[in-house]
């Protein structure tokens, strides 16, 4: 009696290895989705508008930062809430796809030293229901991050209770 070759075997471990390389996508997909999340719990940020005010509340990150999603002149960005920082800063990369023009050179005092930026200035600036224009900024050459310091946060009120900061703007 002759037996046939089992033309299945290869069909059968290519399902194998087709359903584990599958299996190792999506478990990649949502770790990196969750690792996303705990970098930037505001992805989404909306806010509440009444009467006097627009508020919005940001939740701190596992690493203790406040980062969140903005829009800076119209563009989506990740931002860090900064209140060491004097001006809002722009990595240069970024500076150029927003189309900023670079203004006059300074010395500003960084964590790691004394650095050259630029002074520029945004048309806007908004996260979730606060919207502000015409904000000073500086290009920083040296960095990868958007600091969203105080020539933002200064026109606005803002309360940390807990692992939320919030953030008010009033109206004039």
């Amino acid at each position: 009696m002759e037996q046939k070759p089992n033309s299945s075997r290869p069909i059968g471990k290519t399902m194998v290895i087709l359903a584990w390389i599958l299996l190792l996508v999506f478990l990649s997909l949502f770790f990196n989705k969750l690792l996303n999340e705990q970098h930037n719990p505001n992805q989404h940020v909306g806010g509440a508008i009444s009467g006097n005010y627009n508020e919005i509340i940001l939740e701190r990150n596992h690493y203790g930062h406040y980062v969140a999603t903005a829009q800076i002149n119209n563009h989506d960005v990740e931002v860090m809430v900064d209140t060491g920082a004097t001006t809002v800063s722009i990595p240069e990369k970024l500076a150029k796809q927003l189309g900023l023009k670079r203004g006059p050179a300074i010395q500003i005092e960084t964590a790691n030293g004394v650095i050259t930026a630029y002074v520029t200035r945004l048309n806007n600036v908004q996260m979730g229901t606060i919207k502000l224009t015409g904000v000073p900024a500086n290009i920083n050459p040296y960095s990868n991050d958007i600091l969203l310091g105080m020539s933002f946060l200064k026109q606005l009120e803002f309360t940390q209770r807990g692992k939320q900061l919030t953030l008010r703007q009033y109206h004039n």
